[in-house]
């Protein structure tokens, strides 16, 4: 018998599993792959895989809400971010990480901890007593996924998202393509080369959008079509559809990228990030796509420096599900109609890896606070984990209610007088002074994690 069961093994119930057991607690966490099981976008049955991209975005602490996520999550001692700063390889500003490095860092973690039981299982249904956090992510399986609809009483959320390609790096040509970041700003480890840039001219970038419009797509079934997509993780020919111009001001942006053959920015770039710590892999970064495979090779080969590109892994499409959580969910995060089961994770409503972890990890504190028979006051809406357990349980409007990053958007406005250039260190020196504050009056220790921060530009991605 264990002391809380975790419905979930990506980064929201690894989180909070090592929460709980770091805090004493018997945990029994459920990851139904490897028990003969598999989601439509994960490739193995390690812990914390992730499948959309290797970066946990901007780093930085000073001037970004999720870089200030990851410090906070630094402090309060995270096993996600712990593993992703072990295992980050260049990127800018931002932390990115060899994914199968970091799945295996997760995954020896969770299963040499003395106080966790990994148990390889589907569970199909709510558990009807006992504390239970569900952290199936945005791929929760159908049976529990309408169990979960059944048992709100609430219609079932969901919208698409899609995978990028990942190449192969010596099948890139670089006497076309050039090494460098935004504005030079690389990462601490790195040169100011932390990118891959293919640039296109006028006809190049028309041809390109062209063929994104025209290019045949994956199939939508019945049930999926009325679904939306995140917009933080839109598939590009979905971009291109709005607009001839709309990926040179997204992800294709030419903007603080001179190209040394020219001394001059191209008409549009692509941009490809460093996927592994060997650099033998790049993903195509913002080319999250849901064309037919074949369509993908014939159109991304036409893309300057990638016309003999080789793909470790071409684009895809999944279907997200997330419940309603500003009518669902209490402070807590625990189901107001069943308060002995939490949630934690993207079914929640948070949008990206960060989000999820974070998330992972408050719904951890609070559930071993609750086994303890104490209470843990929510961090204040002027941090970064305030304004996004804020936003979830009861910031947003419930009948608009879409999955969300992290942003200044969600923090309570400076006043009036603090200058719009200001306004960024602004919130985040005020988060760290109220997170702190936060922590002692919670009785929460500092960790050496902490100081482990990036303080540079915000970065390519």
């Amino acid at each position: 018998m264990t002391d809380i069961h975790i419905i979930g093994g990506g980064l929201a119930g690894s989180e909070a599993a090592w929460q709980l057991a770091e805090a004493g607690h018997t945990v029994r966490l459920s990851e139904m792959r490897g028990g003969g099981d598999m989601t439509a976008a994960h490739e193995s049955d390690a812990l914390a895989e992730m499948v959309c991209s290797n970066s946990f975005r901007s780093d930085d602490a000073t001037s970004n809400a999720v870089g200030l996520l990851h410090q906070e999550m630094r402090r309060l001692g995270s096993l996600i971010i712990r593993e992703a700063d072990k295992v980050r390889v260049p990127a800018g500003s931002a932390l990115a990480v060899d994914r199968t490095l970091f799945a295996q860092g997760v995954t020896a973690a969770i299963t040499g901890h003395p106080n966790i039981t990994i148990v390889r299982e589907r569970i199909d249904a709510l558990p009807d007593s006992g504390p239970t956090i569900i952290a199936t992510g945005p791929l929760t399986a159908m049976a529990l996924a309408e169990d979960i609809r059944s048992s709100t009483g609430s219609d079932q959320l969901a919208f698409f998202d899609a995978i990028a390609p990942i190449i192969h790096v010596d099948s890139i040509d670089m006497d076309i393509c050039w090494k460098a970041s935004r504005w030079d700003k690389g990462s601490p480890e790195g040169d100011g080369r932390d990118y891959i840039n293919c640039p296109m001219d006028r006809e190049q970038y028309a041809a390109f959008v062209k063929g994104l419009r025209d290019g045949e797509k994956t199939e939508f079934k019945q049930w999926e079509k009325d679904t939306p997509y995140f917009d933080g993780c839109m598939p590009i020919e979905v971009m291109a559809e709005r607009g001839v111009e709309t990926l040179r001001f997204g992800p294709m942006k030419p903007v603080g990228l001179d190209n040394p053959r020219t001394g001059r920015w191209p008409y549009a770039v692509v941009q490809l990030r460093q996927d592994n710590a060997l650099g033998t892999l790049w993903n195509m970064v913002g080319f999250q796509t849901k064309l037919k495979h074949a369509g993908q090779v014939e159109l991304f080969r036409t893309i300057p420096g990638l016309a003999n590109a080789q793909f470790a892994r071409l684009g895809g499409l999944h279907r997200n599900t997330f419940i309603r959580s500003p009518i669902l969910l209490d402070h807590e995060f625990r189901l107001k109609a069943r308060p002995h089961i939490r949630f934690a994770g993207q079914i929640t409503g948070c949008e990206g890896y960060v989000e999820s972890a974070a998330v992972g990890l408050l719904s951890g504190l609070y559930a071993a606070a609750e086994l303890e028979g104490r209470t843990i006051a929510p961090p204040p809406a002027d941090t970064a984990l305030g304004a996004l357990l804020s936003h979830i349980t009861g910031g947003a409007d419930a009948e608009t209610y879409q999955p969300m990053n992290v942003n200044f958007g969600l923090f309570p406005p400076l006043p009036d007088d603090v200058k719009k250039k200001q306004r960024k260190a602004g919130y985040t020196d005020r988060a760290r002074l109220s997170f702190g504050e936060w922590m002692a009056a919670q009785g929460v220790t500092e960790t050496a994690l902490a100081s482990l921060t990036v303080d540079s530009g915000a970065g390519d991605a």
